[in-house]
């Protein structure tokens, strides 16, 4: 086992207190919007060995096959296939869509070819792979996620006079519910520049005197906050999620969603592509992601646990990655020990005991890597654990 230390992502939407409170450390000030465990490039965490300190992709690379175990070597590679993340939202993130692992790989393989930096801002792809992801709340949390039914929409419009609404309300009458949504959200997104900002205050004026529904407060606030952007808009086609501690979300390939406030836990496929449709100030693709955009009009995904050995288990269709959590309160439980895993303590204290090897323990925001090579974890204490694992088709959940 290897105590991490790992990385705060400062995003402007971050809290300025949950990750401080959850690491000990004093609030600067500044938003600290995630942590980071796990051996992504763009942050990797530090793992503590005998013979010293290194970032935990070195780790992984120089025997990969004892670190991640064989099964996970021979499919992923020698890299960790998964991300575990402390999200703390003190405002919405960006409206935004992930692509399948198909598109993903032929997007990053064009835009290498076409010689794009992978910091460049314009650019879509950062890696070949797929970012399906499960959020765990931890606390009261808000979200917008997938298509409602365009009916529900247009309800929320009658009444509003502007060139917008009224060009919205024509688009989801279509007969189609998918081709209702693309083609609402698609002239949302394609709005001409010397209109938008019009078109777009002159909606939100009116709406605010007299919007209803599930979404009245959001959109002026997501208005509010990004001026002249039609993802506040774009927010009354989804359905508005609030999730109670101890429930999940999954977001496959395709989904549209927003985080709009909250702490949880986050764990997904090991990549930064995202495709963005508004509420942001970066690089928005109005056709690439219209072309990855899944349409559907679906049940809100709620992740549905297992029970097993002590502990809640989340294993959703992605290969990458399943979620283990265990407590709040007096813990004893027991870990896989079949792949790579990474341990966050919540709060309290708890011993970690693997097969093999010494254990470790935890006590608030202390985190550990547990090597395949370990075996399976003890976990016993009184606190509150969430560990990442490799995911297995085999015993899919969701």
């Amino acid at each position: 086992m290897h105590r991490l230390t790992n990385r705060v992502r400062p995003y402007a939407w971050g809290a300025r207190a949950a990750i401080p409170r959850l690491l000990g450390t004093d609030p600067d000030g500044t938003p600290q919007a995630e942590l980071w465990l796990g051996a992504h490039h763009g942050a990797p965490s530090t793992a503590h060995c005998d013979d010293g300190d290194r970032p935990l992709p070195e780790l992984i690379s120089e025997d990969p096959h004892r670190v991640l175990g064989h099964r996970t070597a021979e499919r992923f590679g020698a890299r960790l296939p998964y991300l575990l993340k402390f999200l703390a939202a003190e405002a919405p993130l960006s409206l935004q869509v992930h692509p399948d692992a198909e598109r993903a790989r032929s997007g990053f393989e064009a835009e290498e070819r076409a010689g794009i930096p992978l910091d460049a801002p314009h650019r879509n792809y950062r890696d070949p792979h797929h970012k399906p992801e499960l959020l765990l709340a931890l606390e009261p949390f808000e979200a917008l996620c997938g298509f409602r039914e365009p009916a529900a929409t247009v309800a929320d419009l009658i009444g509003l006079d502007n060139d917008l609404a009224t060009e919205l309300r024509e688009d989801l009458s279509h007969a189609d519910t998918q081709s209702a949504l693309r083609a609402a959200l698609t002239r949302l997104l394609t709005l001409p520049s010397p209109d938008r900002c019009r078109m777009i205050e002159e909606f939100v004026r009116e709406w605010s005197g007299g919007g209803r529904g599930p979404h009245a407060e959001i959109v002026t606030d997501l208005a509010t906050r990004y001026p002249g952007d039609p993802g506040a808009v774009a927010a009354l086609l989804l359905n508005r999620v609030t999730l109670w501690p101890g429930q999940a979300l999954f977001l496959p390939a395709g989904n549209m969603h927003a985080y709009l406030q909250g702490t949880a836990v986050e764990v997904m496929a090991s990549s930064d592509n995202v495709l963005r449709a508004g509420l942001t100030a970066k690089h928005v693709d109005a056709p690439e992601l219209l072309d990855v955009v899944d349409f559907s009009v679906l049940p809100i995904p709620y992740a549905q646990p297992g029970f097993l050995d002590g502990r809640r288990e989340f294993r959703p269709a992605a290969p990458e990655f399943a979620l283990h959590e265990i407590g709040p309160g007096r813990i004893t439980a027991h870990l896989p020990g079949d792949g790579p895993t990474v341990v966050l303590a919540l709060h309290g204290t708890v011993d970690l005991v693997a097969e093999v090897g010494e254990g470790v323990t935890l006590g608030r925001g202390e985190s550990v890597f547990v090597q395949a090579d370990s075996g399976p974890i003890k976990v016993e204490g009184h606190g509150h654990v969430v560990a990442a694992t490799v995911g297995d088709h085999g015993r899919t959940r969701v």
